[in-house]
């Protein structure tokens, strides 16, 4: 089987990578001199990192590139962006409130249950309309905000809420909790789900316009909730069928 290294969406893969790893030395930068680097520079990158991985499934679909290359090189590549970035974004807010001893490794977990959130969707066949579990891309979007809105006053956190955070968070990652998805097939509005998704992402920017990057983790809850009623709705009308 002959492969092919440099497709357009393996390119845009890339772009994600080395997004990702600029956005993780930024943070571990912060991490050993605050005054170096500011806290809320990693979120630029993983939002760059975002915007690629976006990107890259779109032009799979675009030009028929699809391979199984092209799969494990996503999944790699966002375990860094969006799975190692928000861990060391996480020791950076633990150490910045003033968190001491060796608490700070529960920050880690992030990191780990993104490797088996990551591991299984590439398993999973129940993935491909929706997600089971929070999006790692998602999860590291609302670290970096949260990141962000610290460093500028609007949000103040102590030690325990950053650890709480990154428990609650992993948990998300491997949750039973089926989520929509942004992928389109098809550009129609008529299409209920593409409705729901251009709704989603008009409120996002409504969002980011008035509150500006600080406040991009409320868009991720905006999913998360509106994740939750799907399945309560999809629930009761399974049951009145």
């Amino acid at each position: 089987m002959k492969i092919k290294y440099f497709t357009l969406p393996n390119i845009l893969t890339l772009g994600n990578l080395l997004c990702g790893m600029m956005a993780t030395l930024c943070a571990i930068a912060h991490i050993w001199d605050p005054q170096s680097t500011p806290i809320t520079l990693p979120l630029a990158f993983i939002a760059a990192s975002a915007i690629f991985d976006f990107l890259d499934g779109f032009a799979a679909r675009l030009t028929g590139q699809y391979s199984p290359l092209g799969v494990q090189l996503d999944s790699l590549a966002d375990m860094v962006s969006f799975g190692v970035t928000p861990s060391m974004v996480l020791v950076a807010m633990f150490n910045d409130a003033g968190g001491e001893g060796w608490w700070w490794m529960m920050c880690l977990l992030v990191a780990l249950f993104s490797a088996l959130r990551l591991a299984r969707f590439n398993i999973d066949e129940e993935q491909h309309e929706s997600f089971i579990g929070l999006p790692t891309p998602a999860l590291a979007i609302a670290v970096g905000s949260i990141a962000w809105a610290t460093s500028e006053g609007t949000i103040a956190l102590n030690p325990s809420h950053i650890l709480a955070s990154s428990v609650v968070g992993a948990w998300l990652l491997i949750s039973p909790l089926r989520m929509f998805s942004l992928k389109f097939k098809g550009f129609s509005a008529r299409e209920p789900k593409n409705r729901l998704r251009y709704t989603f992402l008009l409120l996002s920017l409504a969002i980011l316009i008035i509150g500006g990057a600080g406040t991009a983790w409320c868009i991720i809850l905006l999913y998360i909730i509106i994740s939750i009623l799907m399945n309560l709705f999809g629930s009761k009308t399974n049951k009145t069928e």
